[in-house]
């Protein structure tokens, strides 16, 4: 059986997943990336190195991107355009690092190809559609996962445990931020369905719905603050979606748990982070609290204060290799084990339907329930 036919066979729904005989000695998932701009910068130099990946095509649609990256990283095929990369190429699974509002439509197209996905967040622009996306994997014996990956971090990990072998006693709520100036390479941010949710709250979204389980209801206030933005090589453009957005949402037992995000905070740490060594997540409960240091997807460690051990205790500040980029190498690390991993399309797609309501929220001044559940604890 060829590596390509292992997979396939591998990536069925997962009770097939669990039953297969494929084999993982020497084997790497080959691997296509879509997108060749900026967020590929950070993913090239890892994919390239994960000992589970061959990166055998890449694609974009500004040909001299492609071009670079191939050369670049030694990839040994280039395209200007998806459809003569998914027909050039035999890979298992497409890295799609485009620009957000297109990645419904491209992931569909891959899984339309036989091809399974790892996207970048969002998988898809509104709920229905990764549903749908979800779903058609389903029926092909494919799968389709939805960045982030702040749930792979080991500081992640610990925090869900503390929670679920109630360290902080009842919780009560929780509260998470992540901000900048905003982006001023690329328009897509500000147009429709770009915006702060999907850019940064995202992030807090799924690590928040990581450690206290499915959202039930959200309110939400959302706002432009900054109508007009001047985007290198295209001068001044409208604002179309919220640079500013603050998110309530309500969890199982009374649990609260507040978000804000945007593109006008004056971040001194910068885009990359970089320095950042205050929290930006914070969990408290009845007989404890513990927050998150640095940025969800750049954590630095885990401040915890109980009832029994009541100085503040700095702990998991090892991050064990964990960067933000490492999701599409987690999944084929994944996919090369026939293991599950902890990264689950249900979650991403929970997230997606809370950037939604909260947008809807706004809309209609009240209280969004929401549907999807995803499974829980992850930890």
């Amino acid at each position: 059986m060829t590596a390509t036919a292992s997979v396939a066979a591998l990536m069925s729904p997962l009770s097939a997943w669990a039953e297969s005989s494929y084999a993982s000695d020497g084997k790497k998932i080959k691997v296509g990336v879509l997108g060749c701009g900026s967020v590929s910068n950070s993913y090239f130099p890892h994919i390239t190195k994960c000992p589970y990946i061959e990166v055998v095509a890449c694609c974009d649609i500004i040909p001299e991107r492609a071009k670079s990256q191939a050369e670049r990283f030694n990839v040994p095929k280039w395209y200007k355009h998806i459809d003569d990369m998914l027909k050039g190429s035999k890979f298992d699974l497409m890295l799609t690092l485009t620009d957000m509002q297109i990645h419904g439509e491209l992931n569909r197209k891959a899984l339309e190809a036989g091809r399974n996905v790892w996207s970048e967040k969002p998988m898809a622009n509104t709920y229905r559609e990764g549903k749908e996306l979800m779903d058609l994997a389903t029926a092909k014996g494919l799968r389709i996962w939805g960045a982030p990956a702040v749930v792979t971090s080991p500081q992640f990990e610990y925090m869900a445990k503390q929670v679920k072998n109630g360290a902080l006693g009842s919780l009560a709520c929780a509260h998470g931020h992540y901000g900048h100036e905003g982006p001023n390479w690329a328009s897509f941010f500000y147009e429709k369905t770009g915006g702060s949710m999907p850019d940064l709250g995202v992030y807090n979204i799924a690590t928040l719905t990581g450690l206290l389980g499915p959202a039930k209801s959200v309110v939400a206030m959302l706002s432009i603050v900054t109508p007009e933005r001047d985007i290198v090589g295209k001068g001044k453009i409208k604002v179309e979606e919220e640079d500013n957005a603050m998110i309530l949402m309500e969890h199982d037992k009374g649990v609260l748990s507040h978000i804000q995000c945007g593109f006008n905070y004056h971040d001194p740490y910068g885009h990359a982070g970089t320095g950042q060594s205050k929290s930006t997540i914070s969990l408290y409960g009845s007989e404890g609290n513990m927050h998150m240091i640095g940025y969800d997807w750049a954590p630095g460690g885990v401040e915890i204060t109980t009832m029994k051990d009541k100085a503040p205790r700095i702990v998991e500040k090892d991050t064990k290799g964990y960067v933000w980029p490492e999701g599409a190498s987690d999944i084929s690390k994944h996919m090369v084990l026939n293991t599950e991993p902890r990264i689950n399309t249900e979650h991403a797609l929970h997230v997606l339907e809370i950037i939604e309501a909260a947008r809807l929220s706004q809309e209609q001044g009240k209280r969004i329930q929401l549907k999807s559940t995803f499974p829980w604890p992850m930890v």
